[in-house]
C-alpha cells in the first residue's frame, strides 16, 4: 500500500524497479522526480484551475470515501506508479492500495488499485490518472502487439519523436512498459541527420563533417544518426564514417537486406518509415537491429478505464 503524508522522497517510492511486461528495469533518465513533479502540476493547473467548483459545492468538506479504478478492455496495464503520484499531489492524506502493476496483461472486469480519502480530492484526481493510465495503456498495448510480431528476429521496436506536446514523458515511458525500446528524448540527446539536413548541407558526407566539427566546437558527445534513403546513401554513410546508427528510411524488404548485407555489421540498422502491423515481421527477418514505429504514440486506441466508487 501506498500511502502518502508529506513531501518526501517517499513520494517516488511506487518509481523504485517498476515492472515492465514482467522483467524489473532501472528507471530511464526522463523519469525524474523533478520531471514529474512539472509534469502532474503543470496537468493539475490546465483542469481545476481555481478549484473543483462541482466537488466543491456537492460533496461535503468532510465526506471520505473510496473507488477503485475498473479495467473494461483487454490490454496491458500502464501507470500505475504514476497514478500515486497524481493523487499525492492532489491530496497527501489520500491512501491508493494497487492490486496490479505496470506491464500486467488485463481484461474486463479486472480492479487495478482503490483510493481511499476525501470524497472531493478523489473526484479532483480522477480525470487526470484516467486519462493518463488510459493512453498509457493503449500505447503500452500497441507496443506489446508489435514486439510480438518481432518474436524470433534480433530487431528491437523504437519508438519516435512523434508524441503529445507535453506529454512525450508518459508516452515514453509506456513504450517502456509495453516492451519497447526508447529512441532519443528529444533533440538533445542525439543527432539524427535526417533527409532534410542532408539535402540543406548538400550530402551525407558533408552533413556529417559538418557535425562532427560542431561536436568539437561545442565540447558535446552525442551518438549521430544518418539517415539514408538508398543504396548509395548507404554507402556514402559508410564511406564518411564517424557515426553510431545507420537508418534505411522507406526500403522495401529488399533493399532492407541488400543494405543490412552492406553495412555488414560495421554499424547498426534501423528500419523506419511507413511500417505496419502487416509488414513488421517481414522487416525484423531482414536483419536490421531496430525498428521505429511512429504509430506507437500517435495513433493508438486508448485502453477503456473507469473509476468507480464503492
Amino acid at each position: 500500500m501506498w500511502v502518502f503524508s508529506n513531501k518526501s522522497a517517499a513520494l517516488f517510492q511506487p518509481l523504485q524497479g517498476p515492472y515492465l511486461c514482467g522483467v524489473q528495469t532501472l528507471l530511464p533518465s526522463y523519469l525524474t522526480p523533478e520531471a514529474l513533479t512539472t509534469f502532474i502540476r503543470t496537468a493539475l493547473a490546465e483542469d481545476v484551475g481555481d478549484g473543483d467548483h462541482s466537488a466543491l459545492a456537492a460533496i461535503p468538506a468532510d465526506a471520505h470515501n473510496r473507488a477503485h479504478l475498473l479495467v473494461k478492455g483487454e490490454g496491458i496495464l500502464a501507470g500505475m506508479a504514476l497514478a500515486p503520484l497524481i493523487f499525492q499531489e492532489v491530496d497527501p492524506s489520500l491512501v491508493l492500495t494497487p492490486q496490479l502493476a505496470d506491464g500486467d496483461r488485463v481484461k474486463h472486469g479486472d480492479i487495478a488499485f482503490t483510493v481511499e480519502g476525501p470524497a472531493r480530492s478523489i473526484l479532483t484526481g480522477e480525470r487526470l490518472v484516467l486519462n493518463c493510465m488510459q493512453r498509457m495503456s493503449g500505447i503500452a498495448t500497441y507496443t506489446a502487439h508489435l514486439a510480438n510480431l518481432l518474436a524470433g528476429t534480433k530487431a528491437k521496436l523504437l519508438d519516435t519523436r512523434k508524441t503529445t506536446p507535453n506529454f512525450r514523458i508518459c508516452e515514453k515511458w509506456a513504450v517502456l512498459i509495453g516492451g519497447g525500446v526508447n529512441h532519443r528524448y528529444g533533440l538533445f540527446d542525439m543527432i539524427i541527420l535526417k533527409d532534410n539536413h542532408v539535402d540543406y548541407a548538400g550530402s551525407i558526407g558533408a552533413a556529417i563533417a559538418a557535425t562532427h566539427a560542431y561536436l568539437e566546437k561545442t565540447g558535446r558527445q552525442l551518438p549521430i544518426e544518418i539517415e539514408t534513403r538508398s543504396l548509395d546513401e548507404v554507402q556514402q554513410a559508410l564511406d564518411a564514417g564517424g557515426i553510431t546508427r545507420i537508418m534505411l528510411d522507406n526500403m522495401n524488404p529488399e533493399q532492407l537486406r541488400e543494405a543490412v548485407d552492406l553495412v555488414a555489421g560495421r554499424y547498426p540498422t534501423e528500419a523506419s518509415g511507413g511500417i505496419t502491423e502487416q509488414t513488421i515481421a517481414e522487416i525484423g527477418r531482414t536483419g536490421v537491429d531496430y525498428i521505429s514505429v511512429g504509430a506507437l504514440t500517435h495513433s493508438v486506441k486508448s485502453l477503456d478505464l473507469s473509476l468507480k466508487a464503492y
